[in-house]
């Protein structure tokens, strides 16, 4: 009996995804001089500002020793503000600078040119991701016990 197949593995499918869907963001990404995992703790902040490099960590399912280098170079650039809470000095506050703010509006654009928009393709993509955010829950749910 044959053993498993690589294109058959699920697994293999989700990177290789990945990787052409991140291969895909960087030019756009490159315009506006972020990376890939900046971009993503921005889209965090741009719905929820602020917030805590905790609930960063956990909306991204970053750790802290990974979230830390992505917000010190984002407020090098001049895009958040990183402050120690007042109350709990644990805890470090992240908010948007006014280039942070204005940085969303340029950034608005990138879902629409890397896949376009309207049609059938789009209600495929809505459900893709549906599925994805299921298999994610799932597996996390796994993990934690």
């Amino acid at each position: 009996m044959p053993g498993p197949r690589l294109d058959e593995q699920l697994c293999f499918a989700l990177y290789s995804a990945s990787r052409a869907v991140t291969a895909a963001y960087r030019p756009m990404l490159d315009e506006l001089d972020l990376t890939y995992p900046q971009y993503l703790v921005l889209l965090v902040l741009w719905e929820e500002e602020p917030c805590t490099v905790s609930h960063l960590g956990d909306r991204l399912h970053l750790d802290s020793g990974t979230l830390s280098p992505l917000l010190k170079r984002l407020e090098s650039a001049g895009f958040v503000r990183r402050q120690r809470s007042t109350t709990d000095e644990r805890r470090v506050d992240i908010t948007l600078t006014d280039e942070g703010r204005a940085l969303e509006e340029r950034a608005a654009c990138i879902p629409d040119r890397l896949l376009g928009s309207g049609g059938s393709a789009a209600a495929d993509l809505a459900a893709l991701r549906e599925a994805l955010h299921l298999i994610t829950t799932e597996l996390h749910a796994r993990t934690a016990n």
